[in-house]
């Protein structure tokens, strides 16, 4: 019989899936998918999910996820319908312009929308999450902040990450005790001063070693091969080099780090609390060799590299509860549209808090 867990100690996340269990899931999702012409792809991401979070424990219960493949499915029918649409009538200029200005407040909707759905979709120890986030307060992190910050060169771009963590974080809760975000700029600084300092080292190498290239450019003058497109080859090759190898692991190192900001600053309810302390460096390894091996198996290795990933957020993430953990009751209902998380998944961008 499983011990209850009403002390007040530390609890630690663990993540007891294993990735050739996963891999079974995984290698029937993506076979459905194909024969189906990705309609299954929404009940394959509900497996998905669903194995992840049911193999997710904290003080010996797991998360759950409780969406279903036709929700989404019909979530993202709706997205599609209307992404049709918009291309058709785009070619009207006057509809056009009407419509740009509608995705103004339309975005802002369907993020608030998604964020609540996979709130109330998601569970542990069988209470619901919930969200309950503004259409303004997105508005103004996803559009007016980023504006703002872009007019200082990016200077101020921590306390963007600030506030729309602070966005995502407040919004939430569990059951019906709240959570709360916030800290100091301090930490989002030093991250954001860790990537750059990436970048700029990044840069140094890439420069130095174009220019090794370059001042060889001139043996290849006495073969067959054109300058102009030795030098053009170059040039994307630098380009791909300076997205893989310095602004990937820049954005690896910065959302780690924001990732500890986040988790040791949350509170739950009357003072319980998280701890992370994930390092940027073992992390961006972790992507980096994954990467590789992915690639070297031509995509076979897939669900080892998230069992991998997943197994060590969670080894280094930590709850405290300030009282026993039966105390926390309430569930909010699941009775949600799936319309703006299928928007998320089309765009194919993040709007999770950092995790």
């Amino acid at each position: 019989m499983q011990a209850q867990h009403s002390q007040t100690t530390p609890a630690e996340f663990e993540f007891r899936g294993s990735a050739s269990e996963y891999f079974g899931i995984w290698i029937v999702n993506l076979l459905l998918s194909l024969l189906t012409f990705g309609i299954y792809s929404a009940w394959a991401k509900v497996r998905t999910k669903k194995y992840f979070y049911q193999n997710t424990y904290v003080a010996g219960r797991s998360f759950d996820y409780h969406a279903t493949g036709v929700q989404i499915l019909i979530g993202r029918l709706i997205v599609i319908a209307g992404i049709v649409a918009y291309t058709i009538l785009a070619a009207i200029p006057l509809v056009n312009l009407v419509m740009l200005l509608g995705l103004i407040f339309l975005i802002p909707y369907l993020l608030v929308r998604s964020l609540r759905f996979q709130a109330r979709v998601s569970s542990w120890s069988n209470v619901r999450f919930d969200f309950e986030g503004t259409w303004g307060s997105a508005a103004a992190n996803y559009f007016l902040y980023p504006i703002i910050a872009a007019l200082t060169l990016y200077t101020t771009w921590p306390f963007v990450t600030r506030s729309i963590q602070r966005f995502h974080v407040n919004g939430h809760s569990f059951g019906t005790t709240p959570m709360s975000f916030d800290s100091p700029i301090a930490p989002f600084y030093k991250a954001f001063f860790c990537s750059a300092l990436w970048v700029i080292a990044g840069i140094v190498a890439l420069l130095a070693i174009v220019g090794v290239n370059a001042s060889t450019l001139g043996a290849f003058r006495t073969l067959e091969n054109d300058p102009g497109d030795i030098a053009a080859l170059l040039t994307v090759l630098s380009i791909y080099g300076f997205l893989i190898l310095v602004m990937v692991p820049a954005v690896i190192i910065y959302h780690a780090m924001v990732r500890n900001t986040v988790y040791n600053y949350t509170i739950l309810g009357d003072g319980h609390r998280f701890h992370s302390d994930v390092s940027a460096l073992r992390l961006l390894w972790i992507s980096i060799s994954n990467a590789v091996v992915i690639v070297l198996t031509l995509g076979l290795m897939l669900p080892w590299a998230h069992v991998r990933r997943a197994r060590y957020l969670a080894n280094h993430t930590i709850f405290i509860p300030a009282g026993p953990l039966d105390d926390f009751v309430g569930t909010v209902s699941a009775n949600v549209s799936a319309i703006g998380d299928a928007y998320g998944d089309i765009e194919g961008f993040d709007i999770g808090i950092a995790v």
